[in-house]
């Protein structure tokens, strides 16, 4: 009786759920009994709630005669088991009631200690458990510790929670007793309990204020797509509307600005700009850059790269104080941006071209005005002239099929010899023939992996991404694609176990 009374105060003192704190109970005293019968006996401690009496059992395993014993105290062969319970079967537990014991001072403390331990770890549980589905919620706490610009934040009941001086806002100082809002972005189990991780410059941080000051936002009606922050200074917002006639920008700007302003005074003045979002990523990276113009985009999906040209004097609009507005567009939209002005896009075209000439006029042996054709025709290198369809190459404006066959004549000659040097190059460096026939990896590619001392597949599966393109070149293969390229050549060194798995069959 004392004991169920006992638990049922912890219980509602502690506002735990009361069969766990009994349940600690009746362990701790189970420790304690254990100091009576033998530390290594299973004993248990039951209470019947009903008649309000404790019992304690001895629990011990019925194994098969001819099985090994593991554990004397735990197991019992089952020819002696029959001797007490002629019913029992291998697999079943003999249970044995002893008589209650009586415990000393002593055993009251081990059993206090043990309880009070075991409620601890139960109130650091249902602290996780009540936290671990708040992760991406905001909350209010208080101040309770500052130290070197590091919070521990009391944010209601016994629950703590820790902002770490890089997670608040560059200006934002706080004293003892300030009121904080902030964002859970992580909640964790430690030894200590639940350990609940709070910012203010998280990305969701923001998402989470426009959802509270944004109706159409809590509703659905308006998504957010994606949000890049510079903490305390700038950062930039996408959204998308799933009804027309709704304008997700101005929805968010709100009347007169009172929406964003609410958002902006919360963040201590951080600048945001709301943009809409698009599937295509020219238009999505061309509102990300904004307020800057653009006058041309190009993608490179491989590489996850876009080349951005825009007038001369919108450079320093579009790449923003130290880099800030190209940073942040290219978080937003998950591109690398590269900035160029239309004066610096023109005289690269232009250079190119020149070098494409000249490596026309040069190797076909043509004057400049063909030379010249084929370049504003797209021809970029001999081997598209050589390998394209005769028809095709006939069908530019004053070429026809005898200039078209002479030129492709001419290329594959050419290639021909500049092969056959390569390979012979090639033997001289010590090529082996796996690397030389895998897939992906050209002559010139060979040249220069021979001269670096890669000569054998297993020396190219040896290199990471980065040190391949470094000796090929940028010009001739992409990080994405020296990737793969080195992951194909690692292939052999892991045997296909479902190939194996079929042999055996």
């Amino acid at each position: 009786m004392e004991l169920l009374s006992i638990t049922q105060a912890v219980a509602q003192e502690k506002n735990l759920d009361y069969d766990i704190v009994l349940s600690n109970a009746l362990a701790a005293l189970e420790k304690a009994a254990k100091n009576h019968y033998g530390r290594e006996n299973d004993i248990r401690i039951t209470l019947d709630k009903k008649t309000q009496e404790m019992r304690i059992h001895r629990w011990r395993e019925v194994i098969a005669d001819d099985a090994e014993i593991e554990n004397e105290h735990y197991q019992i062969p089952l020819k002696d088991a029959l001797r007490e319970d002629k019913n029992i079967k291998a697999g079943e537990y003999l249970i044995d009631e002893l008589p209650m014991v009586t415990f000393s001072r002593a055993d009251a403390q081990t059993v206090k200690q043990s309880f009070n331990q075991g409620i601890r770890e139960a109130d650091r549980e249902k602290q996780f458990e009540e936290f671990k589905d708040r992760e991406g919620e905001i909350i209010y706490g208080q101040v309770k510790q500052e130290e070197y610009g590091n919070l521990t934040i009391d944010i209601g009941g016994k629950a703590i929670g820790m902002m770490r001086r890089d997670e608040t806002l560059p200006r934002e100082r706080y004293k003892i007793g300030d009121r904080v809002r902030a964002y859970i972005y992580r909640v964790s189990r430690e030894v200590r309990g639940a350990q609940i991780f709070l910012s203010r410059t998280h990305p969701q941080f923001m998402a989470k204020l426009f959802t509270a000051e944004v109706p159409e936002i809590y509703d659905g009606i308006i998504e957010i797509k994606a949000v890049a922050r510079d903490p305390g200074s700038r950062a930039k917002f996408a959204v998308q509307s799933r009804d027309g006639s709704i304008d997700p920008v101005g929805a968010c700007v709100g009347m007169r600005g009172s929406r964003v302003q609410a958002v902006v005074n919360e963040l201590g003045g951080e600048k945001v700009d709301i943009i809409p979002w698009s599937e295509d990523p020219a238009t999505f990276v061309v509102n990300a850059l904004a307020p800057a113009e653009v006058a041309k985009i190009v993608l490179d999906e491989d590489e996850g790269r876009l080349e951005v040209v825009v007038p001369d004097d919108q450079l320093s609009l579009a790449i923003g104080r130290r880099g800030q507005n190209v940073r942040l567009a290219s978080m937003l939209t998950g591109w690398d941006i590269d900035i160029l002005t239309e004066a610096e896009e023109s005289e690269r075209r232009a250079k190119e071209t020149k070098e494409r000439t000249e490596l026309f006029t040069a190797v076909l042996d043509v004057d400049d005005v063909i030379a010249h054709l084929l370049v504003a025709e797209g021809f970029t290198n001999i081997e598209e002239v050589a390998y394209i369809e005769t028809s095709e190459l006939a069908g530019i404006e004053g070429f026809d099929e005898g200039v078209a066959t002479e030129l492709q004549g001419r290329a594959k000659t050419w290639l021909e010899t500049r092969d056959t040097e390569r390979e012979t190059t090639i033997k001289k460096l010590g090529i082996a023939d796996d690397l030389r026939n895998f897939d992906g990896v050209t002559f010139e590619m060979l040249e220069l992996l021979g001269a670096n001392g890669v000569k054998t597949l297993d020396d190219l599966a040896d290199l990471a991404g980065d040190e391949l393109v470094e000796i090929v070149g940028k010009d001739k293969i992409k990080t994405g694609a020296a990737n793969d390229l080195i992951m194909r050549a690692r292939a052999h060194w892991f045997p296909d176990e479902n190939a194996e798995e079929q042999t055996e069959v």
